[in-house]
């Protein structure tokens, strides 16, 4: 049986087992998928357990996926060019590096039918998962920009600038307002409510506090199966033939 884990400081939030462990009985695939707590100083002699066959692949999570990347042999194109990676293969004797994220966020965009073209979008937080979220929306046409409490550049503005922006899409991609901090938010009601769309990558609890504000239900749910998908055919080789959406309300009643 082959072992896949999740990599990360604090994992007691994440639903990923129940998401992969499902993908398994599906296709009758011979493994299981574990929650991996590690210290920073612990991650490089775990992502070399996977040439000893210890593990045969790692998704990572807050706050190492840019970390990781000092330890792998090689980096997928997409996965550079976005600057974060959070899923670990190894193949023909290589530990590669990918970005899942992007095509999680991607098709959240798009299943939720987010307007993007030409459209305002604000990415709260500039850690690992925002970077692919700021990618995909480049990609689908939003003008985007972060948000952080420390602007270092011209594509990042302050929270109190965000008071002034014309809003048509915000994402949260911070860990305010996860369990069991639940009564967080990274960003005043008032501004929640200019904006037409607002996600949240968060998805324990299922309704943040902002997605009340915003009276939303686009949380990180769709987001996360999505990338575990991708994920799964990079492991395995394969593609994902089934429907996400079905998968999506499956791990939901699980939840």
């Amino acid at each position: 049986m082959k072992t896949y884990a999740l990599l990360g400081e604090k994992l007691g939030h994440s639903h990923s087992p129940l998401i992969h462990n499902e993908i398994f009985k599906a296709f009758n695939i011979d493994a299981n998928y574990i929650k991996l707590e590690c210290k920073k100083e612990e991650l490089e002699d775990i992502i070399n357990s996977l040439r000893k066959g210890i593990y045969h692949g790692f998704n990572v999570t807050i706050p190492y996926k840019r970390e990781v990347m000092k330890y792998l042999d090689e980096i997928d194109p997409s996965a550079k060019k976005i600057g974060a990676v959070n899923t670990i293969a190894y193949k023909d004797g290589k530990i590669i590096g990918y970005n899942t994220d992007y095509f999680g966020f991607k098709n959240e965009l798009l299943y939720f039918n987010v307007e993007c073209k030409n459209k305002n979008a604000y990415v709260l937080g500039t850690g690992g998962a925002s970077l692919a979220v700021y990618k995909a929306l480049i990609d689908l046409g939003c003008n985007t920009k972060y948000v952080s409490r420390e602007p270092k550049d011209i594509n990042t503005i302050s929270y109190k600038d965000l008071e002034n922006e014309n809003i048509d899409i915000i994402v949260n991609a911070t860990p305010v307002g996860m369990y069991p901090n639940i009564d967080a938010s990274p960003i005043s009601e008032s501004i929640a409510k200019k904006a037409k769309y607002v996600l949240d990558i968060i998805f324990n609890p299922k309704q943040t506090k902002l997605l009340k504000y915003a009276n939303s239900n686009m949380n990180g749910l769709y987001m996360l199966v999505g990338q575990a998908i991708k994920a799964e055919e990079i492991w395995q080789d394969m593609v994902y033939n089934k429907s996400i959406e079905d998968l999506v309300k499956k791990v939901e009643e699980m939840i």
